[in-house]
């Protein structure tokens, strides 16, 4: 199955552009007027790869922080598109206004960084004595690190071009868009083997928390299920499951076993194509879910995790697979049959 089309009528592209200063300057010949040798190379924090820090690194850290807030933002709302994301119509103004609140912050967090800027330059040429010519000698003005820093995004509507003559300047566009289920599907998997490796693997209990990951696919799912017949099926999968482990309490036995299967199926875009289809030709969430319950996490041939893996094997640890065999990308379920 492909994403006709007209899906663009109900989606918004959106173009995200973080910029922060890298406080780097290119190292130059001047810097090593005494010569070069092993001992009178600048330490690894100050110098590497022929460039030079001018400024504190953690000065800048909370920049990053914020940038990855908004990437994170948008994935869980979106699925990446012609460089950006594409976002549900319903979504935009939360999203707007999330990221209105970010840049915000970015904007406060720059001004206080460069009205201490002069005392941050000198506060780093002070923790690397020896070394203060090569900082000093290439310091750069607030007003050229502030126009370094930048946080801007649009948002817009796509539309193919009805009127032209020929289809080909909507070639790369259809392809683009035809491709979004394959895309989405990717980024659950990514999503639930993350979820995985962080949360369930080797588990023989877990504690609400580990649903999060879930929920947040799921509402992602639910906000594009209009992008392809198979994405709604998987999400009335995860909004079952979220029934039938209850609101409170640990999770342990069999409700365990299913979430870990069903994890490993999200982590398989091909087992969960699979599933999706035999929804849609009338199985039932349950009855999937169900079968999850009597078989064992498969990681490779001859290999699985018990539902009770016994003291040793450890909470927090991952299977390892047998020697001389490498372990898969994600995790795999024993299809039962069911694809």
């Amino acid at each position: 199955m492909h994403t006709d089309i007209t899906v663009l009528d109900n989606l918004v592209a959106v173009n995200l552009s973080v910029t922060i200063w890298s406080a780097r300057r290119k190292l130059t010949a001047e810097d090593f007027s005494g010569g070069v040798s092993t001992a009178s190379l600048p330490p690894e924090e100050l110098a590497s790869l022929g460039s030079k820090r001018i400024c504190n690194p953690a000065d800048l850290r909370v920049f990053g922080t914020l940038k990855s807030r908004a990437t994170t933002l948008l994935d869980r709302n979106g699925v990446r598109f012609l460089g950006g994301w594409a976002l549900p119509e319903t979504n935009v103004p939360a999203v707007q206004a999330e990221l209105e609140a970010i840049a915000t912050e970015f904007i406060k967090e720059k001004e206080a960084f460069l009205s201490r800027y002069d005392d941050a330059v000198r506060d780093w040429i002070q923790a690397n004595p020896g070394w203060e010519s090569i900082i000093a000698n290439s310091l750069v003005s607030a007003d050229y690190v502030r126009s370094r820093f930048g946080f801007t995004w649009q948002m817009f509507k796509v539309q193919t071009s009805e009127n032209h003559s020929g289809q080909s300047v909507n070639t790369g566009l259809t392809e683009a868009v035809t491709s979004l289920g394959q895309t989405l599907f990717g980024e659950v998997a990514k999503s639930a083997t993350e979820a995985w490796h962080k949360s369930f693997v080797g588990r023989q209990e877990v504690t609400r928390k580990a649903l999060s990951p879930l929920k947040t696919i799921y509402n992602k799912l639910n906000g594009l299920s209009f992008i392809e017949p198979r994405v709604a099926p998987v999400a009335d999968l995860l909004s079952t499951a979220f029934s039938a482990v209850g609101k409170k309490g640990h999770i342990t036995g069999a409700n365990l076993v299913m979430l870990q299967g069903l994890v490993s199926m999200l982590s398989d875009p091909e087992a969960l194509l699979s599933h999706a289809q035999s929804i849609l030709e009338g199985s039932s969430p349950d009855m999937i879910l169900d079968s999850f319950k009597s078989g064992p996490i498969v990681y490779d041939v001859g290999q699985h995790v018990d539902e009770d893996p016994g003291e040793d094997s450890g909470n927090n640890q991952d299977v390892l697979p047998p020697k001389g065999k490498l372990l898969p990308a994600g995790p795999r379920l024993d299809s039962l049959g069911l694809w």
